[in-house]
């Protein structure tokens, strides 16, 4: 009931019994939380568990929530029930990056494609990814982005996978803030993205968050000749000829293109329709005051993924030969099993981070669409968002709705359930993001809204206690009479399996569980997973660590004899 002190546990050490977990995700350590356990806690609060457990005021937490449930054993579940995604609540400094760093050295240490999308850039979960990188014995497979660090960061083209040009424009238009799916705002600048998009593919130009931005901004005008010009060139060899007398009184390139859109409705357009063109020249005819105000919400998104040193970081030209900087896109990444930590910097600047975020998340949904619909049974591929609040929009919540038929296994963190709320406008659609995930792990929670959020996910127990009663009578008409009672009762009540205000008591590293399939663990876990300081050994009784008593290595480890179970020290 006094605790357990926190723990690491050596990565070489840890790469080795991997092998004995296949098909398993270990979880720390820990038991099944039943209605016993339940019971247990109300009787021991009822005594008072101070005079079991007396606080130590170095600590926090209850640490006697742990010991109801005796000696620990490794906590491992299917990895074939992690599909159904998993959800980390917890306070900052409860352990959520630390629950990162096991997860994510199992699956890299596992082979598999791994995705980090750290808003706050935390520098130890990115060291403990390219640490496990270097632990599998593929160092080159760890790829790192960070805006904050341009010069080491790899460029990465979120606009690169899509099967049609419309995803490109529902992609970025996803960015687009809006309390509805039916804002006009958003439907107007998805449209004029479309446009530009599909007349950027009929030019053979690979689209790009810069172009994008350059047409809508500066005016589709150098875009519309060209298409023109490819479309006239396929279908009337001889149209120079013909529209000859007319380019000739162009004085300028407005008036030069202009004749060129009289010959294409006068001439080519009733033989030869394109509907790219039309929607070309839709956009470049549009009134432009109008189109300004239609396009207000697009445009500070196209800026901000834009500018400075994103420019080249989000919208790289493969013909490059001066930048040295690896380009890669997510697929690309996925197809190598490679290892992506994209740190988004969120701290220095939110709404750039939150946009960064946002983007790589679309063109994850789209590359997941495509491995659903090309590939029968696809590799796995582990998706970790920290923050996860700050870059939910439509394609993350797809992502979450379909993303298990295409490998995908998201883990996404959170603070408290009002994250989710604030983020999209509406407490019925952060339930509709959280609706999709099937294990919760609940560290360390302050919030009472998100307590009862989690206390709602378990089922409900019921527990019994002794109500003790006692009274006495007298006569008023002779005091000397003297009655009384006493006795006591079994009361059996339905309570929550794991209280609400407990979860305000967990201390660092310790959680309640909630699995697939119902099943409810109460865990704790390493603090770190790193080289830690000399072993010694400990009785296998569980008495007091002591001096070793075996031979020790020319490391320096610890070789216990028999009866002797290795553990680190304390410090």
């Amino acid at each position: 009931l006094r605790g357990h002190h926190l723990g690491c546990i050596a990565p070489e050490d840890f790469a080795a019994r991997l092998p004995s977990w296949s098909g398993d995700l270990w979880l720390g350590w820990g038991f099944d939380w039943l209605p016993v356990h339940t019971q247990l806690a109300l009787d021991l609060m009822r005594a008072g568990p101070e005079q079991f457990a007396p606080r130590d005021p170095q600590r926090m937490g209850a640490t006697w929530l742990h010991g109801l449930g005796g000696r620990d054993q490794d906590l491992r579940i299917p990895l074939s029930h992690t599909d159904g995604h998993m959800l980390i609540v917890g306070v900052t400094g409860a352990g959520k990056t630390r629950t990162f760093d096991l997860l994510v050295t199992q699956a890299v240490l596992r082979g598999e494609a791994v995705l980090i999308i750290d808003p706050k850039g935390d520098r130890d979960l990115r060291d403990t990814a390219q640490r496990a990188c270097v632990l599998a014995g593929t160092p080159e497979r760890f790829v790192h982005f960070h805006p904050a660090f341009p010069a080491q960061s790899v460029r990465i083209d979120p606009l690169h996978s899509f099967n049609r040009p419309t995803e490109l424009a529902s992609r970025v238009a996803a960015l687009i803030p809006s309390e509805t799916g039916n804002d006009p705002f958003k439907s107007f600048g998805q449209m004029a993205l479309s446009n530009v998009v599909q007349g950027l593919i009929a030019v053979d130009e690979r689209p790009s968050l810069v172009s994008l931005r350059h047409y809508l901004e500066g005016g589709a005008e150098a875009l519309v000749e060209r298409a023109l010009r490819r479309h006239f060139a396929a279908c009337r060899p001889d149209w120079e000829t013909e529209a000859a007398p007319q380019l000739t009184r162009a004085r300028d390139a407005t008036a030069r293109v202009k004749a060129l859109v009289r010959y294409y409705r006068e001439r080519v357009s009733s033989e030869h329709p394109s509907t790219v063109l039309e929607g070309l020249l839709g956009l470049y005819e549009h009134e432009q005051v109008h189109f300004s105000k239609m396009v207000a919400s697009l445009m500070p998104i196209l800026n901000m993924l834009t500018s400075g040193d994103l420019q080249g970081l989000l919208s790289p030209e493969a013909g490059e030969v001066d930048d040295p900087r690896r380009l890669t896109n997510l697929a690309a990444v996925i197809k190598a099993g490679e290892v992506l930590y994209v740190g988004l910097d969120s701290l220095s600047d939110t709404m750039v981070g939150s946009a960064i975020g946002s983007i790589l998340i679309a063109d994850l949904a789209a590359v997941a669409g495509d491995r659903y619909n090309h590939q029968g049974r696809p590799s796995p591929v582990n998706v970790f968002i920290d923050e996860s609040a700050e870059v939910v929009n439509d394609p993350f919540i797809q992502l979450l709705n379909k993303g298990r038929g295409a490998g995908l296994r998201l883990v996404i963190a959170a603070q408290t359930f009002a994250d989710f709320a604030a983020r999209t406008g509406s407490e019925a659609k952060a339930r509709q993001v959280l609706g999709n995930i099937n294990n919760l792990v609940a560290l360390r929670v302050l919030d009472a809204e998100t307590q009862e959020y989690v206390a709602e996910s378990l089922p409900k127990t019921r527990v019994v206690s002794i109500m003790r009663s006692h009274g006495s009578t007298t006569d008023s008409s002779n005091p000397v009479l003297y009655t009384g009672n006493t006795g006591e009762r079994v009361v059996e009540e339905e309570v929550e399996l794991f209280s609400p205000a407990w979860l305000g008591q967990l201390p660092n590293f310790e959680y309640i569980a909630k699995l697939s399939g119902g099943r409810i663990v109460k865990g704790r876990l390493p603090r770190q997973i790193r080289s830690s300081p000399p072993w010694l050994a400990v009785p296998a009784d569980g008495g007091n660590f002591r001096s070793c008593p075996g031979s020790r290595t020319p490391g320096g480890r610890c070789v216990p004899g028999a009866g002797w179970w290795r553990r680190r020290c304390r410090g």
